[in-house]
């Protein structure tokens, strides 16, 4: 006699559903929610409504950090992210790679940050303190992608 244990369904990777992209507002590149969770790791076990809504807040957040970039590119005679003259790595403009990472970073930051699922024993407590971690290295790193999307240093350093 064998004893076989699964986990729960939802825990077991699973082929991901064919997600529609997340429209963007046309100078920067639309999302597709797969390249998504396959860059930034996120479970099959996260709903596509709930990943689609972080990716919103993601395109909003790193929106706002280069508004003034894609005005001024706009002003420059580039109408798209893609259309920008930059280096290519992979057969893609690195802005291009760089603004994917920067949204996928967020949106992970997101979801690791309002879809915890830890206990209130000393160990859930442990497991609270890395993901707070990984919040804040989500985010760094998210927002690293934007400041070399503007061509800024990712560190300011101030003599005191």
């Amino acid at each position: 006699m064998s004893f076989v244990s699964l986990p729960p369904s939802t825990e077991i990777e699973q082929s991901p559903s064919t997600e529609q992209a997340v429209i963007n507002d046309g100078f920067f590149p639309d999302v597709d929610p797969a390249a998504v969770r396959e860059e930034a790791r996120i479970p099959t076990s996260i709903t596509p409504a709930r990943l689609r809504a972080a990716i919103l807040g993601a395109i909003m957040t790193v929106g706002n950090d280069l508004a003034a970039y894609a005005a001024a590119r706009k002003v420059g005679g580039y109408a798209t992210l893609a259309s920008v003259p930059a280096e290519q790595l992979d057969g893609q403009s690195v802005q291009l790679i760089r603004y994917q990472r920067a949204v996928a970073l967020y949106a992970k930051a997101e979801l690791v940050e309002r879809h915890r699922d830890f206990d209130t024993t000393a160990a859930g407590n442990a497991q609270g303190e890395d993901l707070t971690a990984s919040i804040g290295d989500l985010r760094r790193d998210a927002m690293h992608a934007v400041r070399d999307i503007l061509g800024k240093p990712r560190t300011t350093v101030d003599l005191i």
